[in-house]
């Protein structure tokens, strides 16, 4: 009697394509998560622009004792990425970094504060 293993070596296959997929998606989720949200020392508040949802923007205190450097990214989807200006605070400051994604992608998908 034959085996008919044309089913099972499918059934493998498949398998491997998917779990071939599901791991990059694994790897960008840790690396994303393992980012620190804010520089230490710095208290900001990022958020799009009231009128244009392709401007992002940071808004940052030095709450520390030493001159602090930041800016802002934004990650915009189906344009290339975009970092706002360098901003550099003395102790007590409060300062901004902007920037901009291309209106023709589909417009920002995260917004973080870079040192």
């Amino acid at each position: 009697m034959k085996r008919n293993t044309t089913g099972l070596a499918a059934a493998a296959s498949v398998a491997a394509v998917l779990v071939a997929l599901a791991a990059p998606a694994t790897v960008a989720a840790a690396q994303s998560s393992a980012r620190p949200a804010t520089p230490p020392g710095l208290a900001c508040e990022t958020g799009r622009h009231a009128v244009d949802n392709y401007t992002g923007y940071a808004l940052c205190r030095n709450n520390g004792n030493a001159p602090q450097t930041f800016w802002v990214h934004l990650v915009c989807g189906w344009s290339p990425d975009q970092d706002g200006e360098h901003v550099t605070l003395n102790p007590g400051q409060s300062g901004q970094s902007t920037a901009h994604c291309s209106s023709l992608g589909t417009g920002i998908g995260e917004i973080t504060v870079r040192p």
